[in-house]
C-alpha cells in the first residue's frame, strides 16, 4: 500500500486582487499557475526558486494566512477547505521574520503557543523543547535579549510546540552566520531523524543540496522542476574544465560545443562546456589543435546551482 504523502498540492492557482478592485481579483498579479506537486512522508523537501518566484505565496497559502483562489490542497491527509483545524494542527511553519513579544522569555512564548494551540497545561512540552533547542538555560531570559541564531532557535521550538508531523521552515538560516547556520541544521536533521517531514525554502543552494533529498522549483509562478536532489544535479548539461598550457594563451578559444572560454591566468584557461555534445576528452585535444602542450587538468563536477540557473535563467 502507498504511503500517502505528507502534503498534496493540486493545480493551485493565487491570483491577487488588483490594485483598482477588479472582480475576482481580475487583473492582478497571478502569482501562482496552476502549481501540482507532493511532498512525501519523512524526507527533507527543498523548494527553490528565485525572489518572487511564488515560494513565500505557497507557504502562506499551507499556514492559512492567504487565500488560494482555485485548486487544492490536503496536509497530512486534511483539506485546508473542508478540516482547516486539523490541517493547521499537522504543520509548523518558521517564518522569514522573527515573531514573537520580546518581552515574553523562551519559556513563555512556549506556554503561550501551547495556549494557542489548547494544549492542557500539563501536556505542555516547553522544557523539552527548550533542551531540544539548547535554549534551556535561557528560560527567563527575555526573548528580546536573545542573540539572532537563539531567536530562530526558539522559532523552530514554537512551530514544534504541537507536535506536528510536518516542519515548515522558510529562509531559516537567512542572516545567520556559518556555526549557527550548522547548528540550525543539527537540530533540523534530528527532527526529521525522529520522522518529522521538513520542507525547507532557501537561497543558500549548497545549503539544499547537503540536506534535501527531493527538490522542486518554482519560476514565474509555474513548477519547472520536481525530482530527487541527485536527478535533478544530474541534469547539469555544463561541466567545466581548467586547463594549464605550457605558454602564454593568445586568447580564449571558442569550439563548438564549448559555452565559454576565458583566460584566468596568463596560461591558464577555464573552459565550460556543453557535455552533450563533446567530452573532456575532445575538449583536451582542441586545446591541442591550437598548437597548446597541456601541463594540468582539473574538471569540476555540475552542482545544484548550474542546474538552478538553467532552469530559471537567473544568470
Amino acid at each position: 500500500m502507498t504511503t500517502p504523502p505528507a502534503i498534496r498540492i493540486d493545480n493551485i492557482v493565487k491570483r491577487y486582487a488588483a490594485p483598482d478592485g477588479g472582480a475576482n481579483g481580475e487583473g492582478g498579479k497571478l502569482a501562482l499557475k496552476g502549481v501540482s506537486f507532493d511532498v512525501p512522508q519523512g524526507g527533507i523537501f527543498g523548494l527553490l526558486g528565485p525572489n518572487g518566484a511564488g515560494k513565500s505565496t505557497l507557504i502562506n497559502i499551507l499556514a492559512g494566512l492567504v487565500t488560494k483562489t482555485s485548486g487544492g490542497v490536503e496536509i497530512w491527509g486534511f483539506d485546508i477547505d473542508e478540516h482547516p483545524r486539523n490541517a493547521k494542527r499537522a504543520i509548523g511553519i518558521v517564518p522569514q521574520e522573527i515573531v514573537f513579544d520580546p518581552f515574553f522569555t523562551p519559556f513563555e512564548v512556549l506556554e503561550n503557543q501551547g495556549g494557542f494551540y489548547g494544549i492542557a497545561k500539563h501536556l505542555r512540552r516547553s522544557e523539552k523543547l527548550l533542551e531540544a533547542v539548547r535554549l534551556s538555560d535561557k528560560r527567563d531570559a527575555y526573548s528580546r535579549t536573545l542573540s539572532g541564531g537563539m531567536k530562530r532557535r526558539l522559532l523552530v521550538a514554537k512551530a514544534m510546540v504541537h507536535s506536528p508531523p510536518i516542519l515548515v521552515l522558510d529562509e531559516p538560516t537567512a542572516g545567520v552566520d556559518v556555526e549557527l547556520r550548522r547548528q540550525l541544521w543539527e537540530l533540523v536533521a534530528g527532527l526529521n531523524d525522529e520522522g518529522v517531514t521538513v520542507v525547507l525554502t532557501t537561497h543558500y543552494l549548497e545549503e539544499a543540496e547537503q540536506l534535501c533529498d527531493r527538490i522542486a522549483i518554482i519560476n514565474h509562478g509555474e513548477l519547472i522542476a520536481n525530482k530527487p536532489t541527485r536527478e535533478l544535479v544530474g541534469m547539469a548539461r555544463e561541466k567545466i574544465v581548467r586547463v594549464s598550457v605550457d605558454k602564454d594563451l593568445a586568447g580564449p578559444m571558442m569550439e563548438r560545443g564549448f559555452s565559454k572560454a576565458d583566460v584566468i591566468e596568463p596560461r591558464v584557461i577555464e573552459i565550460t562546456y556543453d557535455r552533450d555534445q563533446v567530452s573532456t576528452g575532445q575538449v583536451l585535444a582542441l586545446v591541442q589543435q591550437h598548437g597548446y602542450g597541456i601541463e594540468d587538468v582539473t574538471t569540476r563536477e555540475p552542482d545544484l546551482e548550474d542546474v538552478f540557473v538553467q532552469l530559471t535563467g537567473a544568470g
